[in-house]
């Protein structure tokens, strides 16, 4: 144990750091300012890593947090953070990693693009049912049994879960509708699953909304009982008529994605819209959707700046996902093509352009490194702007290949995380010149932190 260690900053994945005899050692779920007691849980040569066990003196800028599930929870992190220097940390990010990974020429980074409302931001919440609750410290001295719950999985733990009384993450009526559900559960002795032995009905509890007020409640179970089942979901639909969109799907996997399985309207619509702008966008079951609606809208209008399209351009959007960018930018453009590899997103972008009325956006199933390919060019044109969006892990060395031979005018990457952002653009950085860097907080009260920066073709005439 290591005592009266003072944390200093705030480092990669929203770990902070401290120094013990000149040595850094990584603390999570601690703020700068903290004088802590800590157990090393990892030895590496230039690092420790070591987990909180005494908050010894707090630091000035520490709160309180407002979920009674901060510290066991997965989520928000960083409730005990003021949110201004969650943004101040995140920017931090951004900058350090851009320049100490990439070793990157910047220009100055735009101030972060903070969210007006902290709190209940989410449009879409996943909750799971377990036989077997998490219980605390004080629930096992006082002998309680690990019954069944509902409710998000313990931090670090993924076969664990802590039973939910109000999250924090999405608005209202979410927080209602799962506590109802889990009381309807309760009360009627309906069995929650198993994840070691695989049995039980209950799975999965998942909630969708828009920003136009409509919602979609989607029930997974992992045994088929009818009777029971008819039951839940016309409770639901009684105590909830406002409901746009009520499904179920049999899942008797052994894990939770339901994207391979049958989903099966039972009141409603399959659907439910959103609106951004002009666009709408059918939202189904298996879609995906940025969680962060508003957030989103603010993060495309940079995409959309940065792109500077005159309305002559040709643009390829690659890692298109549902394609909500490239019709984003559909209106601005000449043609817009969009290649991902998932068939489902390819299929729900398509819908979600013909029932905008886009018609000079193209949407290719593929994956990336294989298809974007100099023949495109002979039917689609030659890129004069390309947007990257790529899941955490950044671009494959293909992709940076096969960009820098189209050689577009522009690139917009938009990242997810600076990390592996930087690393690609270092790869760029002898064709291309950085001109504008806007971090977006699309996860307050978390260490996530999005990134766009806009490049140019350097002249080399």
């Amino acid at each position: 144990m290591l005592e009266g260690i003072t944390v200093e900053s705030v480092g990669a994945e929203g770990k902070a750091i401290a120094r013990y005899e000149n040595r850094v050692i990584f603390v999570p779920m601690v703020i700068p300012g903290d004088v802590i007691d800590v157990r090393v849980t990892k030895k590496r040569h230039s690092y420790w890593e070591a987990n909180l066990l005494r908050l010894v003196s707090p630091s000035p800028d520490r709160i309180p947090p407002v979920c009674a599930h901060f510290g066991i929870c997965g989520g928000c992190k960083w409730q005990m953070l003021p949110y201004e220097l969650q943004l101040k940390y995140k920017a931090k990010q951004v900058s350090d990693q851009l320049t100490r990974i990439g070793r990157l020429n910047l220009p100055p980074i735009r101030p972060i693009i903070g969210a007006d409302h902290p709190e209940f931001y989410r449009n879409k919440m996943e909750y799971t049912f377990s036989n077997r609750r998490w219980l605390t410290t004080q629930e096992m001295a006082e002998g309680k049994e690990a019954g069944p719950s509902l409710g998000l999985h313990v931090r670090g733990l993924f076969d664990k879960v802590i039973q939910v009384e109000k999250c924090w993450l999405q608005p209202d009526p979410a927080n209602a509708i799962r506590d109802e559900a889990w009381k309807f559960v309760s009360d009627h002795g309906f069995t929650c699953f198993d994840l070691k032995d695989q049995h039980g009905m209950m799975r999965n509890l998942t909630i969708r909304c828009t920003s136009t007020g409509e919602w979609m409640v989607i029930v997974s179970f992992h045994e088929d009982r009818p009777d029971e089942r008819k039951h839940l979901l016309d409770h639901l639909v009684k105590t909830f008529p406002f409901l746009t969109s009520l499904v179920y799907v049999i899942n008797p996997k052994r894990n939770d994605t339901i994207s391979d399985l049958e989903v099966i309207t039972w009141y409603g619509k399959d659907y439910i819209v959103e609106e951004m702008e002009w666009l709408h966008f059918k939202i189904s079951p298996k879609s995906f959707f940025q969680t962060n609606t508003h957030q989103v809208h603010r993060l495309y209008n940079v995409t959309r700046e940065f792109a500077g399209l005159t309305g002559n351009e040709i643009v390829y959007d690659l890692y298109t996902g549902t394609g909500t960018i490239a019709q984003f930018l559909a209106s601005a453009a000449s043609r817009v093509v969009g290649i991902e590899y998932l068939p489902e997103a390819i299929a729900d972008a398509r819908i979600n352009a013909e029932f905008n009325g886009i018609g000079n956006a193209e949407f290719l199933v593929g994956d990336i490194k294989d298809a974007f390919k100099p023949e495109l060019y002979e039917k689609y044109g030659k890129p004069d702007v390309i947007i990257l969006d790529p899941p955490r892990a950044g671009i494959h060395p293909d992709v940076v290949e096969a960009v820098r031979n189209a050689a577009p005018a522009r690139i917009v990457y938009v990242s997810c995380n600076p990390a592996t952002q930087a690393r690609d653009l270092a790869l760029l950085s002898d064709l291309y010149e950085i001109r504008e860097v806007q971090p977006v907080d699309m996860f307050p009260h978390t260490h996530h932190v999005e990134n766009v920066v806009k490049l140019e073709l350097i002249n080399k005439e």
